[in-house]
């Protein structure tokens, strides 16, 4: 066994700490720092932290958890009232944040590379690209919100049950572009997983609603963190695998089903120390990790450019504008789409998934990296900035 994976979480655990410290002192949030410590110790410049090896698969199945236990916190502290009341507006606020993105990443491919438009190959890949920049990983807004303590109300709730409808879109999305490069894939038997998701949930949530658990002594205390926590990895682990749905939606949705159970405040509590002190920390630092400038070109460095412009501006224009359809004043729709900027590890995951049928070319696999890191390190300073003039909610208190 390599034991290398113990010192490299030490360093992680080190370093994400120092960072974030030095990022609230100059009022930032910490996971900016916790990002930031990533890139440095990344093959970027320090190149401290193995990216494969044991190594590099032990700190990715720890991010891995840690984005989980991040996205069921995230559901534990939703207010469901607030979730019903901003219902159709994270709907609208979805749909018109991956339309936006979508032609405008697809547009800007095709007019940087000449794109022949009379080439079916060539369009699919042009389209890819959008289809890549309608992802959304609120992770990080999730953390960064809960630090501004403006995770609960009207903007928090938006932007998370946006983020979920916007995952579910992104993935017909997604199905349905694949499926014209690959014909075995069927988007209609996609669609019909995706609607036989919901209704497993909706059975699931039935009988959730049912059962009873009681935190009066130690034993039942810790029975029930342990069952919340199992039974957030399981939904996790069958939204993924069986349905093709994003691990961390299902543990968003876990959550969702004990907040309104009176245990929602303990289970949160005991789930956050684990997560607070080694998955977290490493979920934000394998960010960062994977930026490699090794294979950029003065052409890539361009074009990663317009994209990072592209992906800030569609998605503040096209989930601010969705906000403000459904009644938010403009203060809060900026709020919104900013909010969604993040493309984290889901626009990873759908890059991949195109590269693996030949949809995205080696040399653009890193301005799509870039724009990960780029969004992901920028959102949580920008929702400071927009936030800056507002009070915090009861959650800080």
């Amino acid at each position: 066994m390599d034991y290398r994976f113990i010192l490299c979480l030490a360093i992680i655990l080190i370093s994400t700490k120092v960072l974030g410290l030095f990022s609230r002192k100059v009022s930032m949030p910490a996971v900016v720092g916790a990002l930031i410590a990533g890139v440095i110790l990344g093959p970027s410049f320090l190149n401290w932290i193995p990216v494969d090896g044991e190594t590099g698969t032990f700190i990715e199945y720890t991010a891995e958890i840690g984005v989980i236990l991040l996205m069921f916190t995230a559901g534990l502290e939703t207010n469901m009232q607030d979730l019903k009341a901003n219902a159709k507006a994270s709907f609208v606020t979805a749909l018109v944040g991956v339309i936006v993105p979508l032609i405008g990443g697809a547009v800007s491919f095709a007019l940087f590379f000449h794109s022949d438009l009379s080439d079916y190959t060539a369009v699919l890949k042009a389209i890819f690209v959008g289809v890549v920049l309608t992802a959304t990983s609120v992770s990080i807004t999730v953390e960064t919100l809960r630090e501004l303590g403006k995770l609960k109300g009207k903007v928090g709730t938006t932007i998370l049950g946006a983020a979920v409808i916007d995952d579910i879109l992104g993935i017909i999305v997604l199905t349905i572009v694949t499926s014209l490069q690959d014909p075995s894939v069927s988007p209609f038997a996609v669609i019909g997983k995706i609607l036989l998701y919901f209704v497993v949930l909706f059975v699931l949530a039935i009988v959730m609603r049912k059962l009873k658990f009681r935190i009066e002594t130690h034993d039942e205390q810790r029975r029930t963190v342990i069952i919340a926590v199992a039974f957030c990895f399981l939904l996790s682990y069958f939204s993924e695998v069986g349905f093709g749905i994003a691990d961390i939606t299902g543990a968003y949705f876990a959550g969702l089903m004990f907040c309104s159970m009176k245990v929602e405040h303990y289970i949160e509590r005991r789930t956050e120390i684990s997560s607070y002190l080694i998955f977290s920390p490493v979920f934000f630092a394998s960010v960062g990790l994977k930026v490699s400038i090794d294979s950029i070109t003065p052409s890539l460095i361009v074009f990663s450019i317009i994209l990072i412009v592209i992906a800030i501006l569609t998605k503040v224009v096209g989930c601010g504008l969705g906000a403000k359809i459904c009644g938010c004043n403009w203060s809060e729709a900026l709020q919104v789409g900013v909010g969604m900027i993040s493309r984290g590890e889901v626009a990873l995951i759908v890059a991949q998934k195109g590269y693996s049928v030949g949809l995205l070319d080696d040399d653009l696999f890193a301005p799509i990296v870039i724009v990960v890191i780029v969004t992901t390190l920028i959102t949580p300073i920008l929702l400071k900035i927009v936030m800056s003039d507002k009070k915090k909610d009861v959650q800080a208190a």
